[in-house]
């Protein structure tokens, strides 16, 4: 039977309707994973309390002391986030993400709600340890658009999920400022904000596609994905003929076409995971980490800055209380979020359109943001003035976020096989000391 013919003409075909499709064809393949993840960080992030948690503990609310929250409270989520770490990672890969996605707003509901109706001061423990799930599992939301994209794809879906939750805590910041200051709203209603919020991200989280592979338990070889699918230009896999058919690529695929097209192939079942060669590829990557000196240094400079990072925010609030108890003055937490959080998010949409060689420039790029960093939370530790304080926090935000964003991409480019790097946060029990450490 001779196939040159009609296979010519359905080439011929493919490629006219190619010519018309073209600029749906990555929308198709990228767009809707990352447009419904960008919705679930954005709601997720849309808390307008946050930034008047430690007034709100303090508050009649929950009459708690400076000494309990700081003391035995905050501790608890690092606590609980240390430990949560490691065995959410290997989580997240064996059950592809999703799952892991939705046990994060399943955490987050559970933690608004208890902040809304639990008293006491071990219920507040356990909120904290809920709230540490939480923080633990974000490790699936920023993981899971890999699981979905090219690696060309990288850089901007990069920018564009850590924009969304940025932008969702800067809506959540300036609403809650503006409730609090201008409409008097309680800070137990910004609960109930926060915690429709979370809820309507809980939501959006079930409409996003599960991943059909991961980086450990569940890769998928090259050969197998030619067998079941053709891999596009932009690195989806259709496994449906005839939209297959008007994809870039595939009149490269006339000699795979089968001579009987009555019969289509096989699909072979999905292995299961093997557990020591899981165990071996995490050992190859450590490897790999630690030979390799550029991903050695935005690795460790990943692990190191996100320790500084969530301990600072965890007790920044503590400090502003401080240097001006909230009971005699009007406080800005929220307005300070929102600027911290609005710049950064426009600092890292645009770093994702910045063509720049961070192989040749980001060491020096990350000794002088490093410095920079390390002076505004110098200035922030030492000099009394809450204004001063709220300037130098939000320099710290934007020159963080750019940097940890950065480092997630370019140490993705390094290592196609992405190396993941353990935070582990310190723990503190004196406001001062705990910025001093930094």
């Amino acid at each position: 039977m001779d196939v040159s013919g009609p296979v010519s003409r359905r080439a011929a075909a493919a490629a006219a309707t190619m010519l018309l499709r073209t600029a749906r064809v990555p929308r198709e393949c990228w767009f809707l994973p990352t447009a419904l993840l960008c919705a679930y960080g954005f709601f997720a992030s849309l808390r307008p309390s946050e930034p008047f948690l430690t007034p709100y503990l303090l508050g009649p609310n929950k009459n708690l002391t400076q000494r309990q929250v700081f003391n035995e409270i905050y501790p608890v989520w690092t606590y609980s986030y240390l430990v949560l770490l490691f065995p959410v990672f290997l989580a997240t890969d064996y059950l592809r993400y999703k799952p892991v996605v939705l046990l994060q707003g399943f955490s987050l509901i559970v933690t608004w709600f208890m902040l809304l109706y639990a008293q006491g001061l071990l219920a507040i423990q356990f909120l904290e340890f809920f709230y540490g799930i939480a923080t633990a599992t974000e490790i699936a939301y920023y993981s899971y658009i890999y699981s979905v994209v090219d690696l060309g794809m990288y850089q901007k879906v990069t920018s564009y999920c850590r924009s969304a939750t940025l932008v969702g805590f800067t809506v959540g910041s300036v609403l809650g400022q503006i409730l609090v200051s201008v409409a008097d709203w309680s800070l137990f209603s910004l609960n109930v904000v926060s915690l429709t919020c979370v809820s309507v991200a809980f939501a959006v989280a079930w409409f996003l596609p599960m991943p059909q592979k991961s980086l450990f338990f569940h890769h998928v070889p090259s050969s197998c994905q030619g067998m079941n699918g053709i891999k596009v230009q932009n690195g989806g896999i259709v496994t449906d003929t005839s939209a297959s058919n008007h994809l870039p690529g595939w009149e490269d695929m006339e000699s795979k076409i089968p001579l009987n097209l009555e019969e289509p192939p096989v699909e072979e079942p999905e292995p299961k995971p093997d557990h020591l060669r899981v165990l071996k590829v995490l050992w190859n990557d450590f490897l790999i980490c630690y030979s390799s000196r550029p991903l050695l240094c935005w690795s460790v400079w990943w692990a190191l800055s996100t320790c500084g990072y969530f301990q600072v925010i965890n007790y920044t609030q503590g400090l502003w209380e401080t240097v001006m108890p909230s009971p005699h003055a009007a406080i800005y937490n929220g307005g300070v979020e929102a600027v911290s959080t609005l710049l950064g998010a426009i600092a890292v949409f645009a770093i994702g359109y910045v063509k720049i060689s961070w192989s040749t420039w980001g060491e020096m790029m990350l000794s002088l943001c490093s410095l920079l960093i390390a002076a505004a939370v110098y200035i922030m530790d030492t000099v009394g003035n809450i204004w001063a304080c709220y300037a130098s926090y939000v320099v710290f935000r934007i020159i963080y976020m750019l940097l940890i964003t950065i480092a997630t991409c370019h140490g993705l480019r390094l290592d196609a096989e992405t190396v993941i790097t353990i935070k582990t946060p310190h723990l503190s029990r004196d406001i001062h000391s705990a910025f001093n450490s930094f």
